[in-house]
């Protein structure tokens, strides 16, 4: 939710105020005085057209309501003069004087969000007829409704119609209001981008008499985008269409768009006024005009509206949008009032409100009217306008309002348009600038890279080449722009900072090369979208580790495997020494020289007793199962530790910045770069420990020599310098965070936008990927593989095995141990016959149990009579 001004400090102004002065009177409206059911409050602008409509459909509305149910309803009226301050006097003094029980708010917003206040602190419902509300602002004060429809529909028609002519780009004017920022450019942007085009430019202007304006068209017509959205009060929009026919701008090639605050009342307009607005197309509400009801209305309203203001020179006296609205706003809180006895029975009737009114249907979602979807499409030519057609959100364009009829894509069933300056042709929608010339781009000579940016000489033919990624890249861009730009490419032998100052100083109109995106450059110049990786690094050499050679025999298996295959050794040298004891006189003799024999059998036993020297089936089994273990884990353990033996691995010979200080060491950077300002202000590298280079082979041999212990390169550049010498250097360190690469342009250049999408759409196409990949391709080289990306085994890679050959010693100690107890010198062959009889002999005996079970259930009624007998 957005925030908004507290109000204590106003509050406490009215409240003295209205103790010395009273709010500007009003008219008072009631029908039947003596039988007064409800009590209305309502502040309006008499200066204003919209207050003056408002006025008299208020004022109708109530005797309407009078004659349909014989019910009488006062409405008093203040004047604001449009100023919010008198606005908040006219709510208090409704409220407190005239005991209003509701209340319908002025016509701007800075004048309702006042009096949204007081309402809410008083428990008085506010309705809101303002055009843009905020979407906050109903949740910031529970009694305020919204009582005039969003503008999500409209937005979308405003889309619909730039989605046909297959305009691209659209500049937005606006008024410089929270209401308008917060309440209708987020639907307008939304709706421009689902049908593929976008908001170039905004341009917002502030309620008061701005004298900047032409200032600001004027940067407006040096641009290329010619479609312009108006979303004005219609005092500033008729100012902002005078200065543009004056600066040409309502000539061919302009396309001028309008929303419902302009183009709902263009009726008003004289036709002094209204040649201002030739050509422009308009979106307005749509009100069933041929209802019986809304003829009526119109009628009467013409009538009264040209009697109450006889100053009027021409015959505009029909109601626009605000004054339905506001008749249908009183119709709604009087059907409310009439089942509400407290305040807050009348906010939850009025949540409740559904009924057919002059603008359709009136049903509140949220505390906000239902969005309209049916709008009308104008044309302004002559000293009127002309209607073209209708559409809904729904069923699309159409000539006629007609919910049957079939959904339209396009406006070309609703008529020729025509456009400023009289031209029937459709205009781009783009156009080059008044002034245009080949832009004077710059390009850095001194690039240490020279795949990045190589600015060659041909003595020769006196020409100049320019090669390299950014120039390539920089040619992708310009081909997809929407227009044609003519550039010149010009070198520069300076700085990096220096050529960004020569385009504030307007030397240069742009600026293309491996010019790093840093917040002190902005002080000067903008920049596009990176198109490359962020980031600076630092490249040390590497050396062989030799840190943890005497143990690397134990590298194959990790320590868990150790243990458990020590483990399962002397597991299976004691079942072997078990099972053999007897018939090896070796085996035998005192506790502590069996002892010993037992832990020299554990490992041993693979060499020392062969096949033929057990005696038992049981040593011989279990020797089998674990001779084919030991034979795995064996080769596994040579074919490992063969690899690890033949990998050279490599360690980085500082590891940090903090290293680089404690050694006072050297290190270096790109040659009039940003870089040696970081590595002093952020690093704090001393300035003296610094040294220049100018292309990678310096690097190279200055890391080589020794006389840099380091050299920090942004990243794009270090890929390349790692590229041609990966098995002689690494990245160590963090990568630290500082902008890419981009093209530069001046501070609010029109054609940095374009430039940035039309970038963004050759790198999502994949063609800035291919670039990047064909310039890394000729430095290609293999990395050294590292020991550590060998990893050593775990049980977890052998558990079979050794469930294997456990489970076999296993079961041969369990039969030896039951053998030697039960069955002395018998065999294990006697043992198995002997447990196999006991298995058939029970399995017969629980047969026979069985059968007899079932004899028995199949009779139950002979038994029974035998136990009478």
């Amino acid at each position: 939710m957005n925030t908004f001004p507290s109000f204590t400090a106003f509050l406490a102004l009215v409240l003295l105020l209205s103790q010395k002065a009273t709010a500007d009177n009003g008219r008072n409206t009631a029908l039947g005085i003596d039988n007064v059911r409800g009590i209305l409050g309502a502040i309006v602008d008499n200066s204003t057209r919209i207050g003056k409509e408002q006025k008299v459909a208020m004022e109708m509305a109530i005797e309407d309501f009078y004659d349909k149910t014989s019910e009488s309803y006062a409405l008093h009226m203040k004047n604001s003069h449009g100023e919010p301050y008198r606005a908040a006097l006219a709510a208090r003094d409704l409220i407190d004087q005239q005991e209003v029980q509701a209340l319908l708010s002025p016509q701007t917003w800075e004048e309702t969000s006042l009096v949204a206040e007081i309402g809410n602190q008083a428990n008085i419902p506010v309705l809101s007829i303002v055009d843009s509300t905020p979407p906050w602002a109903t949740e910031r004060w529970p009694f305020l409704l919204q009582a005039s429809p969003n503008q999500t529909s409209q937005m979308k028609a405003i889309a619909a119609i730039v989605q046909y002519w297959q305009w691209r780009q659209v500049t937005v004017i606006y008024e410089d209001i929270d209401s308008m920022r917060s309440g209708v450019m987020p639907y307008l942007s939304d709706a421009l981008r689902d049908v593929g085009a976008e908001v170039s430019h905004l341009l917002a202007i502030s309620p008061f008499s701005s004298p900047s304006l032409s200032k600001e068209l004027e940067r407006l017509k040096h641009e290329h985008c010619r479609v312009f959205v108006v979303h004005l009060s219609l005092p500033l929009a008729m100012h902002l269409f005078e200065r543009a026919k004056e600066m040409s701008m309502m000539e061919k090639e302009y396309v001028w768009i309008t929303t419902d605050p302009t183009t709902g009342l263009v009726h008003s307009l004289n036709s002094s006024t209204i040649s201002s607005m030739q050509g422009t197309i308009g979106v307005k509400s749509y009100f069933p005009r041929k209802d019986p009801t809304f003829q009526n209305f119109y009628t009467r309203f013409r009538r009264k509206f040209s009697s109450e203001n006889p100053d009027l020179e021409e015959d505009n006296h029909e109601p626009g949008t605000s004054a339905v609205l506001a008749y249908d706003a009183v119709w709604t809180v009087c059907k409310a009032m009439r089942e509400s006895s407290s305040s807050q029975q009348l906010l939850r009737k009025l949540k409740l409100s559904k009924f057919y009114g002059l603008s359709g249907k009136v049903q509140f979602v949220h505390r906000k009217l239902a969005p309209a979807y049916k709008f009308q499409v104008i044309n302004v030519i002559g000293k009127s306008y002309h209607e073209l057609g209708f559409w809904t959100d729904t069923s699309g364009f159409s000539a006629t309002f007609d919910e049957r009829a079939p959904n339209q894509s396009s406006m070309g069933s609703l008529g020729q348009v025509i456009w400023p300056g009289g031209s029937s042709t459709t205009p781009r929608g783009w156009a080059l600038p008044t002034d245009a010339k080949p832009l004077i781009i710059g390009v850095p000579t001194k690039s240490s890279f020279k795949q990045y940016v190589n600015v060659r000489k041909d003595n020769s033919t006196n020409t100049t080449h320019f090669e390299g990624f950014a120039i390539d890249l920089f040619k992708a861009t310009v081909e997809i722009l929407p227009f044609y730009l003519p550039y010149n490419l010009t070198p520069f032998d300076g700085t990096y900072d220096e050529i960004v100052k020569q385009v504030h100083s307007k030397k240069f109109d742009a600026v293309v090369g491996d010019v790093a995106i840093v917040s002190k450059r902005y002080q000067h110049a903008e920049f596009t979208h990176p198109y490359t990786e962020s980031g600076l690094v630092m490249i040390v050499p590497v050396r062989p580790q030799t840190s943890d050679r005497a143990w690397l025999f134990m590298k194959p298996f990790t320590k868990a495997m150790w243990v458990l295959i020590g483990l399962i050794n002397i597991y299976n040298g004691f079942v072997v020494w078990l099972v053999e004891r007897k018939h090896c006189p070796e085996l035998k003799g005192s506790g502590f020289n069996q002892v010993g024999v037992l832990l020299s059998l554990a490992f041993t036993t693979l060499f020392s007793l062969q096949g033929e020297k057990l005696h038992s089936n049981l040593s011989r089994m279990a020797m089998v199962v674990w001779l084919f273990v030991a034979l795995v884990l064996t080769q596994t353990y040579t074919a490992n530790l063969t690899s690890i033996l033949t990998v050279q691995r490599l360690e980085p010979t500082v590891t940090d910045v903090e290293l680089l200080r404690n050694r006072n060491a050297m290190v270096g950077y790109c040659r009039g770069s940003f870089v040696s300002d970081y590595l002093v202000d952020v690093l704090q590298i001393h300035r003296d420990k610094i040294i220049n280079y100018n292309s990678p082979e310096e690097y190279a041999q200055a890391l080589r020599s020794k006389v840099i212990a380091a050299a920090f390169l942004e990243v794009p550049l270090a890929k390349l310098f790692l590229a041609k010498y990966c098995k002689e250097f690494t990245i160590a360190g963090p990568t630290y965070k500082v902008g890419g690469f981009g093209f530069v342009f001046p501070s609010g250049s029109p054609l940095l936008p374009d430039v940035t999408k039309a970038l963004l759409n050759v790198s999502e196409s994949g063609k800035l990927r291919g670039l990047e990949i064909s310039m890394i391709a000729a430095q290609e080289c293999e990395d050294t593989e590292l020991i550590d990306d060998i990893s050593s085994l775990s049980p977890s890679s052998f558990w079979v095995l050794f469930v294997l050959t456990a489970g076999t010693s296993t079961a041969a100690l369990l039969v030896y141990v039951v053998c030697h107890k039960r069955f002395g010198q018998k065999t294990i062959w006697r043992l198995m016959l002997a447990v196999m009889r006991h298995w058939w002999h029970r399995k017969k005996s629980f047969s026979r149990r069985v059968s007899s079970n079932e004899r028995s259930s199949n009779f139950p009624n002979t038994s029974n009579s035998r136990i009478g007998v």
